[in-house]
């Protein structure tokens, strides 16, 4: 937006790497550009989903920013019994995604899901994939150390409804954890599961 005929930037398009480009016009609602060579190869990045509940805007808008930043490939917004809203935007919420992939220099942006009932999403969630739950006020064990295509699940304020954890129990690719001694809101939670479950790939 504040760039101009001969200004230099870097492009990408999530498969083929980061390009160096040249502006050579810039007009209302159209802009030319010379790509020029290769600056960074395209990367694997790790094989992370996130599903949450969805939340109150900001909330959500918050964990789509983060997860973004800290590698989600996919997000996977869920309606639970005791979400606050069973609507978001998705155009909005992809613009949040794009923008926080290129201030965290990521060269990929995270697949957004449309909002789907928690029954959905394990009848469609790939066995092979392990699923993490966060449950709170649990004796569940803390984040294993996992490697390969995994997610992490984050319930809404208030936790899961009792049927919802039965219904989770009943699926052999779930495991409970817990993320630490304190009860977390839900977009912290989202944080701080997604940063566990990358740890893996750091060590």
């Amino acid at each position: 937006m504040r760039r101009g005929a001969g200004d230099e930037l870097l492009l990408f398009n999530g498969r083929d790497g980061e390009f160096s480009a040249q502006i050579e016009t810039v007009g209302r609602s159209l802009a030319t550009l010379r790509v020029r060579q290769l600056a960074r190869a395209q990367g694997e990045e790790p094989d992370l989903w996130l599903a949450f509940a969805l939340l109150k805007r900001d909330a959500t808008d918050l964990v789509v920013q983060k997860a973004t930043e800290l590698g989600a490939a996919e997000l996977h917004p869920v309606i639970t019994a005791r979400c606050n809203t069973h609507r978001m935007n998705a155009d909005r919420l992809t613009a949040i995604a794009v923008e926080a992939a290129e201030q965290s220099e990521r060269l990929t942006v995270p697949i957004l899901h449309p909002p789907q009932p928690l029954a959905s999403l394990l009848a469609g969630w790939p066995p092979e994939r392990r699923l993490f739950t966060a449950i709170e006020r649990s004796t569940a064990p803390g984040m294993p150390s996992a490697r390969g295509s995994r997610g992490v699940l984050v319930g809404p304020e208030g936790g899961f409804a009792p049927a919802e954890l039965d219904l989770l129990r009943a699926h052999s690719f779930v495991t409970s954890v817990s993320l630490g001694p304190h009860v977390l809101r839900a977009e912290t939670a989202c944080i701080a599961g997604l940063a566990l479950l990358q740890a893996a790939d750091c060590r």
